[in-house]
């Protein structure tokens, strides 16, 4: 466990060396600072999407859902929405952008909170009846999101239409005080509770008979997920199964139940998987694709494929 958890380290080391040396030219000190404030959103928006998904999925008791599948990103762009219709595109975007992270994380960590609540009242032992809740619940938000966008100004729609693809390219570094802050709070907030996520992660019965009972968690690990999720999605925007793809690949290589084993390395491969990609696609490519195009065509596949087997 150890050496596996080890690689890992140094594989995202490298990755980091390479994000910020490769194709660097002219002064040293202006590219590795301005390299290094966009690998530091690359690494917290990791780290964010990884635990988040990890312990939405121990609440659920099942590995093929996370908290995008569910509608959250469909939620965070009807809020967008009708936040730019009542106040318009160019006060929108006049609004200082720590202030509107902040109410946006606000916004959502309550939406997301009455959202997740249905879903889990779906039966948290009926997977398919969850995921039909979630998809229905998406389908809603995502509608009511088109009837908005065909009311507002052409404008403020190109403004909802920015905001609407993940942008791993073009951060808004000035976020990253607040975003780490909130992060760092939900972390010590879900590393504090991950003793009890290993019980609850038992399922109902046996975690009931162990005096866990999930109900009791739910309420404050639905809060640290909106948390992080707000962090994230305010950072680089909706990104719906890089979570799936990530907890995949570190349930098939950490062999462990225990989240203290299961969140360093979940980190870990989210790290890997963004910096690294970020990477190959700018730096040794050079292809002006977006790197969200591709993890979500992976981790698309790794949903249909999870959906499928257990289906069977």
């Amino acid at each position: 466990m150890q050496v596996r958890i080890t690689l890992m380290v140094a594989a995202l080391v490298l990755c980091c060396l390479a994000y910020l040396s490769l194709g660097a030219r002219g002064d040293w000190s202006f590219v590795l600072a301005f390299r290094a404030s966009k690998l530091a959103a690359l690494l917290l928006v990791s780290f964010a999407l990884s635990w988040a998904t990890v312990i939405f999925q121990t609440i659920t008791g099942s590995r093929i859902l996370t908290p995008a599948i569910m509608g959250f990103d469909a939620l965070f762009l009807l809020l967008l929405s009708l936040l730019v219709w009542s106040i318009g595109g160019q006060a929108y975007q006049a609004l200082p952008v720590q202030g509107l992270m902040a109410a946006n994380a606000a916004l959502l960590c309550s939406a997301a909170l009455i959202l997740f609540k249905v879903v889990l009242r779906a039966g948290r032992d009926n997977m398919m009846q969850m995921i039909l809740t979630g998809v229905v619940l998406s389908v809603l938000f995502r509608s009511l999101t088109s009837y908005v966008l065909r009311v507002i100004d052409p404008n403020e729609y190109a403004v909802v239409q920015a905001a609407s693809f993940a942008r791993f390219s073009n951060i808004d570094t000035s976020l990253l005080t607040l975003a780490a802050g909130l992060s760092l709070v939900a972390g010590l907030g879900v590393w504090h509770l991950r003793h009890r996520l290993d019980v609850t992660s038992l399922g109902p019965v046996l975690s009931t008979s162990l005096g866990e009972p999930p109900q009791r968690l739910q309420w404050q690990v639905l809060i640290l997920i909106s948390i992080l999720v707000s962090v994230s999605t305010a950072l680089v925007g909706p990104v719906a199964f890089f979570g799936l793809l990530v907890t995949s690949l570190t349930y098939l290589i950490i062999p462990s139940s225990r989240h203290a084993d299961i969140l360093p390395a979940a980190a870990l491969i989210a790290g890997i998987i963004l910096v690294g990609g970020q990477t190959m696609m700018e730096r040794v490519l050079d292809l002006n694709t977006p790197l969200s195009v591709v993890v979500e065509f992976l981790g698309g596949l790794v949903f249909l494929f999870l959906l499928l087997r257990s289906l069977r």
